[in-house]
């Protein structure tokens, strides 16, 4: 198996956008070092909360060609500002039940410090430059579209 998010190192790379559940203990054993103390996981799983609504599942489309470009470059970018640091993110294309993973984001680094700072950076970058769409499916089957709510793309 290839594994283009950690394609840093000999033998190892995986497709960004993945189809099938997220394996989070393979990513952070991929990003494992002997030489690193620190290690941040991002789990983002489909929730269900009082602003939400009543929401049974979420189905994540992409623009993939572009969205794996931008993986690519953010993760070019988060080894530039954390020279050594470890990268393993993926993110989970079509319908998710609630509760289920569908990104991940892990990053090992020397220090602990670090690995958080990597984490957030990957995952706010993520959020604000992948083609990434989610459509909401309602219990009862109703559907909605929405944006990051962070960014401000929120279409509803």
């Amino acid at each position: 198996m290839k594994w283009p998010f950690c394609r840093r190192w000999p033998g190892a790379s995986v497709a960004f956008l993945v189809n099938e559940p997220i394996a989070i203990a393979e990513l952070v054993r991929r990003v494992s070092d002997p030489e690193h103390g620190g290690t941040a996981t991002f789990m983002g799983t489909v929730r269900r909360g009082p602003d939400d609504g009543p929401v049974a599942a979420i189905e994540y489309t992409a623009y993939e060609g572009m969205a794996e470009s931008e993986f690519s470059k953010i993760l070019d970018q988060t080894l530039e500002r954390w020279p050594g640091a470890r990268v393993a993110l993926q993110h989970r294309l079509g319908r998710i039940p609630t509760g289920e993973v569908s990104v991940a984001v892990v990053v090992s680094t020397p220090h602990r410090a670090q690995a958080f700072e990597a984490c957030r950076y990957v995952v706010e970058e993520l959020k604000q430059r992948v083609p990434i769409w989610k459509q909401e499916v309602l219990e009862g089957g109703a559907t909605r579209w929405r944006g990051n709510r962070d960014s401000g793309q929120d279409v509803t």
